[in-house]
C-alpha cells in the first residue's frame, strides 16, 4: 500500500492554451484541484514553493484555505526553501495552517534549488555567516524551525504584560502538536539525505538529485532511500519515517491524453548541471497504456522503497483534466502494483 498525492508547480502564463493565466487563479485552481484529489481517493496534494518566479510562493495561505475546504487530504509543500526564510514566523504560519486543516499538514522544506533570480535570499534580508555558504544557511534555519517546533518555552515573559501569561518561559503561539514529526527534508545528494535521517526529519526525493556514480535515476535514488533508512536507524528514533518519491505518470486512456503525453513514451533519463560544479541526474517520465505502465512501474526500485508517491502534474491544463489524470492512475494503474 502506498500513499499517492500530487505535486503541483502552480505555474501560470498567459499562453493561448493555459487555463491558468493568472495568479488568482492558480491560487483558486490549486483549492479546487486539493478538493477534486480528495473526492478521486488521492491521499494529498503538495506544492511547489518558488520565488520571483509565476508560481506559487507563499504556502501558508494556500495550505490554511485547502485545510478549510477538505476533510481527509495530506496537504504539503514540496518544498520550501529555508534560505529565504524566518523560522520564528514560519513556526507560527505552520502551527495556524496545521491547526485550521486538523493536523494534516505535511511540510517538506530544503535548502533550496537554483531559482530565477541571483542570491535571491538576500532580498529577503539573508546573509549566509562568515565562513558559511547559503546551504548551511538554509540548514540552521531548519535547525532552529525543528527546535521551535518541539513547543517548549524559550522566550522570558514580561512581568507587566498586557494579556496574562501561563507560568514559565513562553513559547510561539499557535503550537499545533504532531507537526514536528511531519517535517520534510527535500533531498538533493545521499549525504543530505543522511542529515535528515540525524535531525528526524521524514524523507522527500524529487525527480532530480546530484549524480552520484552514474546508475539509472531510480536505482541511485533507492540507494538513497537506504542510506536513509540506515542513518535512521542509527541515530535511535522510535517512530518509523516516511519517504517519498516523485515521478511524472500518465496512464493514457484517451484520445486526448495520446495527444498530450504520448510523446513522453520513449522518455529517458537526462543528465546535466544545475549550476557550475554540481552534476544531476534527471529521472524520466512514464506515459503508455495502464497494462504498460504496471510492468514499467514495478521495475523502478525507489518507487518500491518509498511509502508515498507524489505524481506531478500540468495544472495549467486545468483542474479537471488533472483530476482525471490522477483518477487514471488510481483507478487503472495503482490497484494492479498493490498500491491499492
Amino acid at each position: 500500500m502506498k500513499k499517492i498525492g500530487f505535486l503541483s508547480f502552480g505555474h501560470w502564463s498567459e499562453t493561448p492554451y493555459s487555463q491558468t493565466r493568472t495568479a488568482s487563479d492558480a491560487l483558486l485552481q490549486a483549492v479546487d484541484l486539493a478538493v477534486a484529489a480528495e473526492e478521486v481517493g488521492a491521499d494529498g496534494a503538495y506544492f511547489r514553493v518558488h520565488h520571483f518566479a509565476r508560481q506559487l510562493a507563499s504556502p501558508f495561505p494556500l495550505l490554511a484555505a485547502i485545510g478549510a475546504k477538505t476533510e481527509r487530504i495530506e496537504i504539503g509543500t514540496g518544498v520550501i526553501d529555508m534560505r529565504y526564510e524566518n523560522p520564528m514566523y514560519m513556526a507560527e504560519d505552520a502551527g495556524a495552517a496545521d491547526l485550521i486543516a486538523g493536523g494534516r499538514l505535511q511540510l517538506g522544506i530544503s535548502r533550496g534549488s537554483p531559482e530565477q533570480v541571483i542570491d535571491g535570499w538576500r532580498y529577503f534580508g539573508y546573509e549566509p555567516s562568515e565562513g558559511e555558504t547559503e546551504a548551511d544557511m538554509a540548514r540552521k534555519h531548519a535547525e532552529v524551525l525543528l527546535k521551535l517546533l518541539e513547543g517548549k518555552g524559550f522566550a522570558q515573559p514580561n512581568p507587566r504584560p498586557m494579556f496574562p501569561n501561563p507560568p514559565g518561559l513562553l513559547r510561539l503561539e499557535p503550537h499545533s502538536p504532531g507537526l514536528l514529526e511531519r517535517i520534510w527534508w527535500g533531498a538533493g545528494s545521499n549525504s543530505t539525505a543522511v542529515w535528515a535521517a540525524e535531525h528526524g526529519m521524514n524523507l522527500m526525493s524529487s525527480t532530480l538529485k546530484n549524480d552520484e556514480g552514474g546508475a539509472p535515476f531510480h536505482v541511485q535514488q533507492a540507494e538513497q532511500i537506504r542510506a536513509f533508512r540506515k542513518a535512521w536507524a542509527d541515530a535511535g528514533w522510535q517512530r518509523e519515517p516516511r519517504v517519498s518519491v516523485s515521478r511524472s505518470i500518465f496512464a493514457l486512456t484517451s484520445e486526448q491524453d495520446h495527444n498530450y503525453f504520448g510523446a513522453d513514451s520513449e522518455s529517458s533519463d537526462q543528465v546535466g548541471y544545475i549550476d557550475a560544479s554540481t552534476r544531476a541526474i534527471f529521472g524520466r517520465s512514464y506515459a503508455a497504456e495502464p497494462d504498460v505502465l504496471v510492468e514499467q512501474l514495478a521495475e523502478d526500485e525507489a518507487i518500491a522503497e518509498a511509502d508515498t508517491l507524489l505524481l506531478t502534474l500540468p495544472t495549467q491544463l486545468g483542474v479537471d483534466y488533472n483530476a482525471h489524470l490522477l483518477d487514471n492512475v488510481l483507478t487503472h494503474v495503482a490497484p494492479a502494483l498493490g498500491w491499492r
